[in-house]
């Protein structure tokens, strides 16, 4: 018999049972009752035989199918995003499920996305967002979704998990302070909830240590809200800070790309890292953070550790520990500090 084409039927005529008490003793069903024996007997020649279930049949019968699906704003399209994905398709997958991605955008509404996925019949859908940020969804969708990942609702009716931001920037200034570092300026990312948390906690690092915080010192790295296409003021803010008799002896960077911004300002001024000034970061974009010299101390977004601790959530092993649960930055010390 050709392992591929073992069914239900082949197990039970072989066997001398029902379909029904082969379906129950492979599915884990206890309320088909049958002796131990036979149920040790049916599984051990579906093993012998080669059996594999047939998750379409099996999903229409209950109504689901072993799938999980993902309405995707950005998140396919950005490299650096794309760890959540990976992580969440890996952790998936110890829970014999799969993985079907949507993207908004184009055209595409998240309403069309959602419709999209509920046709494969998923066990639950997810919504996830290529940066921090909170999303109004639509009725019917929020109806449909799930979990929040990267991302929060404009309320708190849909779970969420999202970076720990202001909780970073206490860490990362916190370091700073800890090396010995009392004026520190902080190059933010104007427009985002990111940068607004940050901000929140860079104050607040401060605060706790009891040193005074200079408040011109928190500029906008760019003209407007944050993006790679908006015009960077890294430049004329380092050589305005540098300009007077009280400057910085360190620098907190809004993100990775605008460190390295920081790095040539400051070569530009003929100061050295760390000597004269330390820079420190978030992201932990490793092909900027490792490369520089010296290698950047930044804060590596969790990533890796939302998609691990979404599929741990919408596989059915936990459900999230409140409405927003915050995800912690990790730490990666280099030579910059």
């Amino acid at each position: 018999m050709a392992r591929s084409k073992v069914s239900l039927q082949d197990l039970a005529g072989r066997l001398g049972v029902s379909v029904k008490t082969v379906s129950g003793a492979l599915s884990g069903d206890d309320s088909i009752r049958m002796a131990d024996d036979t149920r040790k007997r049916i599984r051990s020649l579906a093993d012998e035989l080669g059996y594999r279930p047939n998750l379409v049949a099996r999903g229409m019968r209950q109504g689901v199918m072993p799938i999980i699906g993902i309405v995707a704003d950005g998140l396919i399209t950005q490299p650096f995003a794309t760890e959540i994905m990976r992580a969440f398709d890996n952790s998936v997958r110890t829970d014999g499920l799969s993985v079907v991605v949507t993207s908004t955008g184009s055209g595409r509404s998240v309403e069309t996305s959602v419709g999209e996925l509920q046709r494969f019949m998923p066990r639950a859908i997810a919504y996830a967002t290529m940066f921090h940020q909170i999303v109004d969804l639509p009725t019917p969708a929020r109806d449909a979704i799930s979990l929040m990942i990267n991302c929060r609702g404009t309320d708190e009716g849909i779970p969420a998990l999202v970076p720990a931001e202001r909780e970073a920037a206490e860490t990362i200034t916190r370091r700073l302070i800890e090396a010995g570092r009392r004026r520190i300026a902080f190059l933010n990312l104007p427009g985002l909830l990111a940068g607004t948390l940050r901000a929140e906690g860079f104050r607040a690092a401060h605060e706790e240590a009891g040193i005074a915080l200079i408040p011109d010192w928190i500029r906008p790295s760019t003209r407007g809200t944050y993006s790679n296409q908006a015009r960077s003021l890294v430049f004329e803010h380092v050589a305005d800070l540098f300009a007077g008799p009280v400057r910085p002896d360190a620098i907190l960077c809004g993100n990775d790309r605008v460190a390295l911004e920081v790095y040539g300002a400051l070569r530009r001024q003929n100061l050295s890292i760390p000597e004269d000034v330390a820079v420190a970061s978030f992201d932990n974009q490793v092909e900027i953070a490792a490369r520089l010299d010296p290698p950047l101390t930044t804060m590596a977004l969790p990533h890796r550790a939302m998609g691990r601790r979404a599929a741990e959530i919408l596989a059915g092993h936990g459900a999230p520990a409140r409405a927003i649960e915050e995800i912690p930055f990790r730490l990666v010390e280099r030579a910059s500090v």
